[in-house]
């Protein structure tokens, strides 16, 4: 099997975030060539001088549209690449310089005609980066739907992190013009034509996320806003864990009128619940403010979540 890639890049208004992008794919230690397509979506401070920096160190092209949201700009990159798989990476995220052979080893294995990866934290990222990184990555929190195989039954790619054949691509006819959940609605769709997706779990990328608290809180609240549309649209993939988060938080709301009115059992479990991942995000961050932070986050993440899903129930 020849398996020829093109890397498909959108950006907007980020070209500190695509310098870093593409100064680590010049790293990687894939034997084959691949080719890079920048897609300019539109931004005003724009990407052009970034990537021309780039042109002999890879096969780069870069591209300029109207602004028509993330999911347009990636079908218009696949509509311009030459290769037959497509590998799609968000502008704030830095590759492993192993990540295209992983990714060709387990294709060779067991072909697929998508597939996707996880995230995990650079040792350059922030405080608050490794903390939001730990948060949607964790067991604890997520149930470790992007960061483990183990938790894994029939994965769901993130747009982040995603590979599509090209004849997946053009049955499918891409990304929709969903401005949250595209990707989860392409792989639904991906399913329904019989298409296979599979979890690479050795093709990571190192993804830097929102930087602060309340840009993570505003990307949670469209994820958890989003999910009801996608459960109507799709019903059969509507699950009761979906619920978990607004669950949580109308528990910790009552949890409190439990403890003014002098019961204390309710928060007391939720006590015990953040100390687990303040330990296991100890354990695996190695740093105690990234561990407090990652409390912090979490409780973020399930507010912004739970909220937004609510919202996505109640306003159809």
């Amino acid at each position: 099997m020849n398996i020829q890639f093109s890397i498909i890049i959108p950006v907007f208004n980020r070209p500190n975030e695509i310098d870093e992008l593409l100064e680590s794919l010049t790293k990687q230690t894939y034997a084959h060539s691949f080719e890079v397509i920048v897609v300019e979506d539109g931004s005003k401070n724009k990407a052009n001088e970034v990537v021309l920096k780039y042109v002999e160190k890879l096969n780069v092209q870069y591209y300029f549209k109207e602004n028509s949201g993330a999911g347009e700009s990636r079908n218009f990159g696949m509509q311009k690449a030459t290769g037959n798989y497509f590998i799609i990476f968000d502008s704030d995220c830095i590759i492993p310089d192993n990540y295209f052979k992983e990714v060709e080893k387990a294709l060779l294995k067991k072909y697929t005609d998508a597939y996707g990866g996880a995230d995990a934290a650079h040792h350059s990222f922030t405080i608050i980066q490794k903390a939001i990184n730990y948060s949607m990555t964790s067991f604890f929190t997520t149930g470790g739907i992007r960061g483990s195989k183990k938790a894994i039954d029939k994965f769901q790619p993130r747009s982040f992190n995603f590979g599509i054949s090209k004849q997946a691509f053009y049955k499918t006819g891409g990304f929709s013009k969903l401005k949250i959940g595209e990707d989860i609605d392409l792989t639904f769709r991906l399913w329904e034509l019989k298409f296979e997706t599979q979890f690479i779990e050795k093709a990571f990328v190192y993804h830097k996320r929102r930087t602060t608290f309340k840009q993570f809180f505003k990307q949670t609240f469209a994820f958890g806003n989003g999910r009801p549309f996608l459960n109507r649209k799709y019903p059969e993939t509507a699950k009761l864990t979906y619920w978990f988060p607004s669950l949580f938080l109308m528990g910790l709301v009552i949890s409190f009128i439990f403890l003014i009115n002098g019961a204390h059992l309710f928060i007391c479990l939720y006590l015990i619940y953040f100390s687990i991942l303040f330990i296991d995000s100890l354990i695996k961050n190695k740093n105690f403010i990234v561990a407090f932070v990652s409390v912090i986050t979490s409780l973020i993440q399930f507010i912004g979540y739970g909220l937004g899903f609510l919202k996505g129930i109640i306003m159809k």
